[in-house]
């Protein structure tokens, strides 16, 4: 006859993790509230481990078995719909890395359609998210709301030192590898086309272009630099109508670095509109790289960090690194690559 599988108590599972049984019988009979999360999920998972199963525990409750979800918020006022987006691209690379782990995504929406209200029914007592992704800034408030329900969070392009994990792409490496690409061409006149002012991704990058100018002993001028509230196509051709009444000035840019690729795709088009030939008279950069830089007619030269690869890298730091179970958080930042496209070449003498 086999021999019957060794019973395990509640007490020697407390005595195992060093934690009090009252606490361990608390978790193991369904009690949440007031638990710190990771301890709450490091009792059951060591309770499914060690064959714990009294009476009327059902494993099909516990948060090992339930817990195979993961919620995706966009910042405000982003859409799922918004065309050629590039945070489209962050969430297809997140979703297959989520779901090559065996879990599902679920979108929640974007933060100015969730209120604290909403986020109270979806985290209420015995919810299935593992953690949440949040891809773009989103307000420190919105944030400090999201960090009351225990749930480990990541941040995609935007960092929160000291309150939720983050994913980055390297802005120093991208800026440094444009402006180093076009002073080898013999560029030496700069100008900054803006877009989503006001958040820490448009800061970074232009803090990024001063510093690779500072490197080859060049300043950016402040009279060419344009700042626009968003960063879509129009923007950037917006930004170009800015700056044309200036382009008889003798000190006129010879190169413009825009803040992404949808911003050089509207620029290129306005300075072509306007007789101005890309690179022949001008040259145009994006401070990102997407499928809209490299697929696009022309293709635009752009560096930055691929979008699927920060999606990618969010699932993997919240589905896998031990950081997201330990006290501190982790800023992962990825390489950036440079892409030569069509739309920068040798200044123009």
């Amino acid at each position: 006859m086999p021999r019957p599988l060794k019973t395990i108590s509640q007490t020697q599972l407390a005595r195992e993790l060093g934690i009090s049984q009252a606490l361990v019988s608390l978790v193991l009979n369904g009690r949440k509230q007031g638990i710190n999360a990771d301890t709450y999920d490091r009792i059951w998972a060591h309770a499914v481990k060690r064959g714990y199963h009294p009476k009327g525990m059902r494993l099909a409750s516990s948060p090992v078995a339930l817990a195979r979800q993961v919620g995706i918020i966009l910042r405000a006022p982003l859409r799922l719909n918004t065309p050629t987006m590039y945070f489209g691209h962050v969430q297809h690379g997140l979703h297959t890395g989520i779901e090559a782990r065996e879990f599902t995504t679920v979108f929640l929406g974007a933060e100015d359609q969730i209120d604290a209200e909403k986020l109270r029914r979806i985290f209420s007592p015995g919810h299935s998210f593992r953690g949440i992704v949040l891809v773009g800034e989103v307000t420190r408030a919105f944030l400090e709301q999201l960090r009351q329900f225990g749930i480990p969070i990541v941040a995609v392009s935007a960092r929160y030192p000291g309150l939720c994990h983050s994913v980055l792409g390297n802005e120093p490496q991208a800026l440094e590898s444009l402006v180093d690409h076009l002073h080898a061409q013999g560029h030496r006149r700069f100008g900054w086309l803006g877009g989503n002012v006001g958040l820490g991704r448009h800061e970074a990058r232009l803090q990024a272009l001063e510093a690779a100018l500072a490197r080859v002993r060049l300043k950016l001028d402040r009279r060419y630099v344009v700042k626009a509230k968003e960063g879509d196509r129009i923007d950037g051709a917006d930004a170009v109508r800015t700056l044309l009444p200036h382009a008889r000035r003798k000190d006129f840019p010879t190169a413009l670095i825009a803040y992404n690729t949808l911003m050089v795709a509207g620029a290129v088009r306005e300075f072509e509109r306007e007789g101005w030939p890309v690179p022949g008279r001008i040259s145009l950069a994006s401070a990102d790289i997407s499928p809209v830089a490299t697929e696009s007619s022309p293709r635009l030269t752009a560096a930055g960090t691929n979008p699927e690869k920060l999606g990618e890298a969010a699932a993997r730091l919240l589905l896998e690194s031990p950081a997201t179970r330990s006290e501190g958080c982790t800023d992962l930042m990825l390489p950036a690559q440079l892409f030569i496209g069509d739309t920068t070449g040798p200044a123009k003498a």
